[in-house]
């Protein structure tokens, strides 16, 4: 006779520290999983279907409305998307500025779900508002939290005009340069919080956590030689290099019923996008200055421990801060550049960049008359979706031989899941369960 807590049902409405909306249903009967279903619960919201036959100069601040975190992410995929199809090369000086308006993404947002998300895990909180100022070492933690971010924030205000929804970057250009002052005026606040997310990566690199699925891996993900996120060649682990319009053959889709999102695959294998798969593919890329100070972390990668994409998730938030200094440093002059014009004719056009969670695709059919008229988006949560379930299935298979009990399981979920630093929305969620 088997005891009742050996089968119960797991309904976790809302998972709690995340982007957006997420639920997990599990099923437990006689300590083994009969169902398991981890879905997207709001990510459908029409956005391709919003911008059809509206002007294609448009569609860049329209559809970096589908994420405020990520906004800037979505609105330079967009306008890459753009130039391609109408032939536009940006100027040097146009993509040296958009990567330090990326770098400031990177930096606000991975440092976002480092310290105020994922963190707390590690300390035995709840929240980050749970850390004692009173406690020395928690409060230095809670001081470089926001000091952290709060540069990320500057560096894209300076050359965006605003943190979220850059409203100066433009199809072939920037509406507003920044003042050069104002940039250089950067660099010892850049200098200032690199020793604080050493320390960070320190932390994530030995944290008592890790997952490595038995299921076969691609790791896939944009290449470039200065590990920039917005230029390189589509590259996975198997070795291929792929051209980034080539959509439909690169990606299978999954039909997910239970999901308002679509999940993928990569040539029949399980694939994973995001900071892992960076580093995993494109470690040697980062800046020297990078690699140097964090060498010892460095050589856990190659990784397949899913875990590790927090500590890639840090490292290259060090990157971030290192290149910008240098691309700062190497201005003596920010020259008066109006943007390139737009010419209309029917054409495609594919843009495909690294958003803070993993490759971000945007793809444009547009008629003569400078019309959308069909968009596609895929997001990189859509692309780690089947393997987030997977993981949390083999997870909690694990768990359930060594007896754990319900909360334990859902704590664990919770921090996998967390792992992947999903963007479900633009908000996060508290934790409600309810027991069946």
């Amino acid at each position: 006779m088997h005891d009742i807590n050996d089968s119960f049902d797991i309904n976790l409405d809302e998972v709690s520290k995340v982007e957006g909306a997420a639920s997990l249903e599990i099923k437990v009967r006689n300590r083994k999983i009969e169902d398991l279903k981890f879905y997207i619960s709001e990510w459908k919201r029409f956005y391709t279907q919003a911008i059809q036959g509206k002007p294609v100069v448009a569609a860049p601040q329209l559809v970096a409305r589908i994420c405020g975190t990520c906004s800037n992410a979505h609105l330079l995929c967009s306008i890459k998307a753009i130039e391609n199809a109408f032939g536009i090369i940006p100027s040097p000086q146009t993509m040296l500025l958009r990567k330090l308006l990326y770098y400031g993404l990177i930096i606000r947002d991975h440092g976002l779900h480092l310290y105020i998300f994922s963190m707390p895990d590690l300390f035995g909180k709840n929240s980050i508002l749970d850390f004692d100022e009173n406690i020395p070492a928690e409060k230095e933690l809670l001081e470089e939290t926001f000091s952290v971010k709060e540069v990320g924030n500057l560096l894209s205000i300076v050359v965006g005009g605003r943190s979220v929804h850059a409203p100066m970057p433009t199809i072939g250009g920037f509406l507003k340069l920044p003042k050069l002052d104002d940039l250089k005026n950067l660099v010892p606040k850049l200098n200032e919080i690199r020793p604080k997310i050493l320390k960070l990566i320190k932390i994530f690199a030995e944290a008592p956590l890790n997952l490595k699925t038995s299921a076969k891996l691609n790791f896939s993900s944009l290449v470039s030689p200065d590990f920039s996120f917005l230029e390189g060649k589509l590259k996975n682990s198997i070795g291929e290099t792929m051209l980034t319009n080539e959509l439909s053959s690169y990606l299978e889709t999954v039909i997910i019923p239970y999901s308002h999102a679509r999940g993928f695959k990569l040539q029949g294998n399980l694939m994973m996008v995001g900071a892992l798969a960076r580093l995993n593919l494109a470690k040697d890329n980062l800046h020297s200055k990078t690699k140097l100070d964090s060498a010892k972390y460095l050589s856990f990668f190659p990784s397949t421990d899913l875990f590790h994409n927090n500590l890639a998730q840090a490292i290259e938030m060090l990157h971030s801060v290192d290149s910008s200094i240098d691309l700062i440093q190497s201005l003596s002059i920010i020259n008066d550049e109006k943007p390139q014009k737009l010419i209309p004719k029917k054409s495609v056009g594919v843009g495909t960049i690294e958003a803070p969670r993993g490759t971000l695709f945007h793809k444009y059919e547009i008629d003569e008359h400078g019309t959308i008229k069909k968009a596609e988006i895929i997001v990189p949560t859509g692309q780690n979706h089947v393997l987030m379930e997977r993981g949390i299935f083999e997870q909690t298979k694990k768990l359930l031989l060594e007896k754990a009990d319900k909360e334990k399981i859902i704590f664990e979920a919770e921090r996998l899941i967390r792992a992947f630093d999903p963007c479900m929305s633009c908000a996060s969620h508290f934790l409600k369960v309810k027991w069946k």
